[in-house]
């Protein structure tokens, strides 16, 4: 009969609940429908979750996805604070400002490398324009005030010298509200995404002051990599939900890998025909504007939470001394396990 040492049960123990507590890609999900709040699901900021949604790449994954949309990222972080919602997709510096709040949310696969966020100034209000500094008393537009547009906002006033105090800001949203609120003249500047961003440039009434669509501005704007767009939860729903986790992570990563290669053609076959706000040609165009930002891997970089610190801290003076504990706003751990392509 064979016989082992209460050493070699010991290891084959330990090996057997290392195994059991990585979530297998062909077992059941904890929970299996899924709420994902998002502040736009219509920017290109969140395509890579859209295509997962419009393309089935969740329903692939065994998951029942429900996508409920607010009016900014502030919005859907209150929504799964209030528990309305799973998930977040939205702005990686949320993890950090929730931090700040004793509140644990860790972000688990990257969708944008680059938050894709334009600051622009109206000419109809502004035809006198030369510098950031004329924004002083001015009203600035944001999707909502709190979100990400409002903190890339406020970081880029910083580096003209003016303080949130010196503007008054409004929350426009981020579709066809923001081109009505621009194209009035309710506001003076405003930070958006495409396709609004396009859509009023096609228009000739705007001027482009700051532009994180292109990955090497925005490195060189917030010295280093500002990753945006991500799936994060609360760290509560993470631990009790790995394989879960595992799954959407696998959709978004498969959704960032077809997103890198589609051509407009083939992307315009799932994307809606509100999402193209009255023109194919300018949502197509935005896209391929946008691309580069997009994240080819779901990985998050090193060094960018502390780089989103920095940027949060810049425009929020009560976090400067707070001292964030960097690796627990982020893993890696899911995106590793995610199949290679085929």
């Amino acid at each position: 009969m064979f016989q082992i040492s209460r050493r070699q049960f010991c290891q084959f123990a330990a090996a057997a609940a290392a195994v059991s507590s990585v979530p297998s890609f062909a077992a059941a999900a904890e929970k299996s429908s899924i709420t994902i709040a998002v502040g736009g699901k219509n920017l290109y900021y969140y395509l890579p979750m859209a295509i997962a949604d419009w393309r089935g790449f969740f329903k692939d994954e065994g998951l029942d996805v429900k996508v409920v949309d607010f009016q900014g990222g502030s919005r859907s972080l209150q929504a799964v604070i209030g528990g309305s919602a799973d998930v977040v997709s939205g702005a990686f510096e949320h993890t950090l400002s929730m931090q700040a709040k004793r509140q644990a949310m860790r972000a688990f696969v990257l969708q944008d490398r680059a938050p894709q966020v334009v600051m622009a100034v109206n000419k109809k209000t502004m035809k006198n324009y030369k510098t950031l500094a004329d924004l002083k008393g001015k009203k600035l537009g944001v999707t909502a005030p709190g979100s990400s547009s409002h903190v890339i906002a406020n970081y880029v006033l910083a580096t003209a010298g003016l303080k949130p105090t010196d503007v008054s800001v409004i929350g426009i949203g981020s579709g066809a509200g923001a081109i009505a609120a621009v194209r009035s003249g309710q506001v003076d500047a405003f930070v958006g995404l495409d396709p609004v961003i396009a859509t009023l440039e096609k228009d000739g009434i705007i001027q482009i002051v700051a532009d994180t669509r292109n990955v090497a501005e925005s490195d060189k704007l917030f010295n280093g990599p500002m990753v945006a767009g991500c799936l994060y939860a609360p760290e509560a729903f993470i631990k009790a939900n790995p394989t879960t986790v595992q799954k959407l992570t696998n959709a978004i990563v498969r959704a960032d890998r077809w997103l890198a290669t589609a051509t407009p053609e083939e992307l315009t076959k799932y994307v809606p025909e509100q999402a193209f706000l009255g023109s194919k040609e300018i949502y197509i165009q935005g896209f391929l504007h946008n691309r580069p930002a997009f994240s080819p891997d779901g990985r998050f970089p090193e060094g960018c939470a502390q780089i989103a610190a920095q940027a949060i801290s810049n425009v929020k003076p009560e976090l400067k001394n707070f001292k964030f504990r960097y690796d627990e706003v982020f893993t890696n751990e899911f995106v590793d396990r995610v199949p290679a392509a085929k």
